[in-house]
């Protein structure tokens, strides 16, 4: 091979095709699916209501104010004022509207506080995996011990609650290469990590498919509120907006389409009274719609579910 044909190879080499995850093929929005969510409705609407738990004295955790040597007793008590407020008051609120929730839970809660779990069990709502405490990230775990956090979280919330989830969140939203494939292996239908699209999409995993179901990091009030400084009423105007442009997306043009919007909340940013009163404002908006039959206020696990009847894996015989 002579000067010529290597300096090409090499270049060929360097601005060739970047690596890829492999889980599913690049896909335009455009491309309509042609089917609808129950009742005819193109929008599904869902709350991601986060209960987490972390540990006193060390490992991560969302911080109010600077970070302070430990024990951080500013940021520990202002997460755990969610656990012993916020989530309370928020609860209300869904009762109030009579909304269904998706309820991310660490299951170190069923340790600390295992009343909030019983209250929304009680509700009806559906229990998803969130690790076993936001203090750690999974990503840091070889693939036994991820393995075995998440057969952990299975069983826990099986024992505990009843119900074996369908759905996982990571903590942080922090995945290793093979956490797609070990949650299929473990029994695990759906992953909410992933937040590239506005409808479900079918990851290819080897232990068969997961569906990747639409979870919000711009519509999520922990980045908003405390990453970007946005106040309540700023935060409540944008779920609105969010709302209603996407159910007018939804509906538009001559390929209607069948779209999801999660609303990420953490209770001890939302369950703030100030805050919450605006919560209030943009979800009256939300269910107000839903009553008029223009949304299906629902929760990702039954997303995954109609999406499993809707476009169902075929195999070969």
């Amino acid at each position: 091979m002579n000067d010529s044909s290597n300096a090409h190879l090499a270049i060929h080499n360097e601005f060739g095709p970047l690596a890829t995850h492999g889980r599913f093929p690049y896909r335009p929005i455009v491309d309509s699916d042609g089917y609808r969510w129950p009742n005819g409705s193109g929008l599904a609407v869902y709350l991601g209501f986060n209960l987490e738990h972390f540990a006193f004295g060390e490992g991560l955790g969302a911080a109010l104010g600077p970070l302070s040597p430990q024990p951080d007793v500013l940021n520990f008590s202002w997460r755990e004022y969610g656990n012993r407020v916020g989530a309370w008051r928020c609860i209300e609120l869904f009762d109030d509207l009579d909304l269904p929730s998706g309820t991310l839970i660490n299951t170190s809660l069923y340790d600390h506080c295992p009343q909030l779990i019983e209250a929304c069990v009680a509700r009806g709502d559906e229990l998803i995996a969130h690790g076993h405490t936001n203090a750690q990230r999974q990503s840091n775990l070889d693939e036994d011990g991820e393995r075995a956090l998440l057969l952990h979280c299975r069983r826990r919330i099986a024992q505990q609650s009843g119900v074996a989830p369908a759905g996982w969140l990571s903590p942080w939203i922090s995945e290793s290469h093979l956490t797609p494939d070990l949650l299929a292996q473990t029994g695990y239908r759906y992953t909410l990590n992933w937040c590239h699209d506005d409808r479900p999409v079918r990851m290819t995993t080897r232990d068969g498919a997961l569906w990747s179901i639409p979870y919000p990091q711009e519509l999520n009030d922990l980045p908003m509120i405390i990453g970007r400084q946005m106040d309540g009423g700023a935060f409540a105007n944008m779920i609105i907006d969010q709302f209603d442009e996407m159910l007018a997306q939804a509906n538009r043009g001559h390929a209607p389409q069948a779209l999801v919007m999660g609303i990420a909340l953490h209770p001890y940013i939302v369950g703030q009274p100030y805050r919450l009163r605006h919560l209030r404002r943009a979800l009256s908006h939300i269910a107000a719609a839903r009553n008029d039959g223009d949304v299906w206020m629902t929760t990702p696990g039954a997303i995954a579910s109609f999406m499993d009847e809707a476009m169902p894996v075929h195999r070969a015989a």
